[in-house]
């Protein structure tokens, strides 16, 4: 009852439910599952309409002109706001990729320049079909997200977890919501909120990384989306449920495989933050001290739109260039070149030995995923048999890291991992899970 009066417990309570609603509780729309920032964010595009292309063409174009005076002149305001200053203050191939950002925007906005780039298969997948829908999830999620991490939530189902999470995956607690809100919404969600807590010092190095390229799981509705596309959508239970047994497989092993194994635990910020539950203390009892002490130093309202307004300017110009410049290049190799095709080669005697038919075309499909997680499934979408499609969309989901978006979002963040290992852990999590996968299936089929 004393807890019920205390003002810091309403200040926990009311702000942490709101933000639970809009980031985590799942709500039908439109006859499917997803979450109301989801929601919202399709509400602004729609808003948005046929000018989308500009609002983008305007953010990055910015985002490259901002820099490059600020390079030749040192902008005041911005050189004295730390976060701002390294957001337009940046060096070597962070620049290279801002800058051709700026050339690949204005290409596919005016609509000059080789089929290659302007292709509704490369670059106009990225900035027609991608990148409007997360210039709306960058500002809901940059404004509101605050709500997750500032006001406690956070902190008491951290303690709830930490006995399921630490022990099973070697993570805190607190790093379920962000598979929860990647799972119920969007794996974009799940990123930002992973790479916020990273840069507060919540998470180490090997932590956000881990997190980000194991727990940011595909939402409901996309999984949805690509069972469809290889016109097996009545199996969409056994479908989802094998995706899970994978991702699960895959998030126990992978974290133990070099790179992963090998990134540090020091931290972004040191932070001091105890995760052991005191003697004497509960879980929930732990998790409601936490809560409270964040909550007392919950920011203002005029500091918490201040803070998400910055967080917003960080996603809109610093990782939307990122996205359309590796992700129309990620596009361009899949739909130009024989690369991705001659990698998936490896892969056909693993398909065989799993006694999957059709093997030589699945193996295409491979790692050609890691370009974008829906090609897999386009390709998959002409093959005969039912189960080669239901493993390659399986696998295509599991594999998590695509450039077109979750890839290149990661990249754009200030979470430690390079394009190299990006790859290493795509392969990794493909060589993990195409077994768990092909098992499931025969059982299935």
């Amino acid at each position: 009852m004393k807890l019920l009066k205390s003002g810091t417990f309403y200040k926990f309570l009311i702000p942490s439910l709101i933000g639970m609603f809009l980031f985590i509780i799942p709500i039908r729309s439109d006859g499917s599952l997803t979450i109301p920032i989801a929601v919202i964010a399709k509400a602004l595009l729609n808003l948005m309409g046929d000018y989308s292309t500009l609002v983008i063409y305007v953010l990055i174009s910015l985002s490259a002109l901002i820099t490059i005076v600020h390079k030749i002149v040192r902008i005041p305001f911005i050189q004295n706001h730390e976060k701002l200053n390294n957001l337009f203050d940046i060096k070597g191939i962070w620049l290279v990729v801002r800058m051709l950002g700026l050339v690949f925007v204005n290409m596919l906005y005016w609509g000059v320049g080789p089929e290659m780039i302007l292709s509704e298969d490369t670059g106009g997948l990225v900035i027609h079909g991608l990148m409007p829908i997360l210039v709306c999830v960058f500002l809901l999620a940059g404004l509101l997200l605050s709500l997750l991490l500032n006001f406690g939530l956070l902190d008491f189902f951290g303690a709830l977890l930490i006995k399921i999470m630490r022990p099973v995956f070697n993570l805190p607690g607190r790093s379920a919501l962000d598979c929860i809100a990647s799972w119920l919404g969007d794996g974009s969600v799940g990123v930002l909120l992973t790479a916020k807590q990273y840069e507060e010092g919540f998470y180490s190095k090997r932590e956000a990384t881990v997190i980000a390229t194991t727990f940011s799981a595909v939402s409901i509705t996309f999984c949805l989306v690509v069972i469809d596309q290889v016109s097996l959508g009545h199996m969409f239970v056994p479908f989802y449920l094998t995706v899970g047994l994978a991702g699960i497989v895959a998030a126990i092993i992978v974290p133990k495989l070099p790179p992963l194994s090998r990134v540090p635990d020091s931290y972004y910020v040191e932070r001091p933050y105890p995760e052991d539950i005191p003697a004497g203390s509960t879980p929930f009892q732990y998790g409601i001290q936490l809560a409270m002490n964040k909550a007392a130093k919950a920011p203002t309202v005029g500091e918490f739109f201040k803070e998400g307004f910055v967080t917003v300017f960080e996603m809109w110009f610093g990782t939307l260039p990122v996205i359309l410049s590796l992700g129309t290049l990620a596009l361009i190799i899949a739909e130009y070149t024989p690369v991705f095709k001659i990698l998936g080669v490896v892969f056909i005697p693993i398909y065989s030995l799993l006694q999957i038919p059709e093997a030589a075309a699945a193996s295409q499909t491979v790692i050609v995923g890691f370009a974008d997680m829906f090609l897999p499934s386009v390709i998959a979408s002409s093959f005969e048999s039912d189960m080669t499609k239901f493993v390659v969309a399986a696998t295509s989901v599991t594999q998590l890291i695509y450039m077109s978006e979750i890839g290149s979002i990661i990249m754009g963040s200030k979470i430690p991992v390079s394009l190299k290992n990006l790859f290493l852990i795509f392969l990794e999590r493909t060589l993990v899970t195409l077994p768990v996968i092909a098992l499931v299936a025969h059982i299935i089929f």
